[in-house]
């Protein structure tokens, strides 16, 4: 069992309770329960995006990071100083061991499209079990419309693969809430948005979407990939912690 302050019992009566619960009032929860040993990770999405915009009204010392994976799109990295300049909040970047160029030399050349979950593996997921290191819970921004593994996701959730607590607060918001939050509240967001990208992740694994397509169906497109591995769900034994 892997110790942390909250129990199973304590999850499953938190997941109940807060199903029906506006974000902010999950966010206070998460932070009024775990402290300082809450994280937020984020792509910069515009879900991750309303998430900054609350997290500096409830509490804007919660450490916030993105994982840098080397191949990000110019405008995500430029959307990281807007929400710096309008929040205050300067989220950090975790990067891989070794750079683009290190690891394509590594393997000879770049692996997104000949061993794609591979290369998420190294320069997404191990960086982030690094990330999470010490805290007892994480923040995420999914949507349960988005995929059928994050259909599958609860508010509050024991993240088996990284051994911590996972909130997911705009689990039930749709993607009409999102936009509709962030023009009421003029909050910064990607310009890819406005271009036809309305799930951006690593510049060669992400491709425009014509109208009426899925919003992810510009992820790794042409492949059955839709998920970098962060919010598949795993299931201990026992199904617990």
């Amino acid at each position: 069992m892997v110790e942390t302050k909250i129990t199973a019992e304590e999850i499953a009566d938190a997941n109940q309770q807060l199903a029906d619960a506006p974000a902010e009032t999950i966010l206070r929860w998460s932070v009024q329960t775990f402290g300082d040993k809450l994280t937020m990770a984020t792509a910069f999405g515009a879900e991750g995006c309303c998430l900054i915009h609350m997290l500096a009204d409830i509490d804007p010392s919660v450490r916030i990071f993105n994982l840098d994976t080397g191949y990000q799109f110019a405008e995500t990295l430029e959307l990281r100083e807007r929400i710096k300049e309008r929040y205050g909040i300067e989220v950090e970047y975790i990067r891989p061991e070794t750079t683009v160029a290190e690891y394509e030399a590594e393997h000879g050349g770049p692996l997104y499209h000949i061993r794609p979950d591979q290369c998420c593996h190294d320069r997404k997921l191990q960086p982030l079990r690094q990330a999470v290191a010490g805290y007892d819970a994480w923040i995420s921004a999914i949507r349960r419309d988005q995929t059928s593994h994050r259909a599958a996701a609860g508010i509050v959730q024991w993240d088996a693969k990284f051994n911590l607590v996972k909130v997911n607060p705009l689990l039930s918001w749709t993607r009409k809430d999102v936009w509709s939050f962030i023009l009421k509240h003029e909050i910064p967001y990607n310009p890819l948005h406005d271009r036809g990208y309305p799930s951006i992740g690593c510049w060669p694994c992400t491709e425009a979407v014509s109208n009426g397509q899925d919003e992810r169906a510009g992820r790794w497109a042409g492949t059955m990939k839709k998920e970098c591995g962060l919010h598949v769900i795993e299931v201990q034994d026992g199904g617990g912690i």
